[in-house]
């Protein structure tokens, strides 16, 4: 499985910038700033914003004085990146593998796990009924 490339992930600090724009929606560096806790410095939070933008996962257009910054990439792709990421990364791929840690670590529980999997297959049956494809 090919790795993703470093310029695409996300760092800690991207990742809480981007929490705010996914939770807020469009906003400017000060409305950003103003809800990271703890308080980063506005020109940080501007630099932050600029290299997320140069790495395509927010665009942003000027609204007079200000910038109005904008994800490009939804809260839910870019887990699925941070996921593949962690398993390339810790797991040499294997999904299988971050499994097993999750159950010998006693992160999950195998009786939980088999509930997931169940709940799974349901939904995995009912996107396919939506799609007018066969499970």
């Amino acid at each position: 499985m090919p790795r993703t490339p470093k310029s695409s992930r996300l760092t800690a600090l991207e990742l809480r910038i981007m929490q705010v724009i996914w939770n807020r929606g469009a906003s400017t560096v000060a409305e950003v700033q103003g809800e990271l806790h703890p308080p980063l410095a506005y020109t940080t939070v501007q630099t932050m914003l600029n290299i997320l933008a140069r790495k395509g996962k927010l665009s942003r257009r000027l609204d007079g004085r200000a910038y109005i910054y904008t994800a490009r990439v939804s809260q839910a792709r870019a887990l699925g990146q941070g996921v593949r990421d962690l398993i390339d990364r810790m797991f040499g791929g294997s999904s299988e593998a971050l499994v097993m840690s999750l159950l010998h670590n006693r992160q999950i529980d195998p009786e939980r796990l088999a509930e997931l999997t169940e709940r799974f297959g349901r939904q995995s049956e009912i996107n396919a009924n939506d799609k007018g494809e066969k499970p």
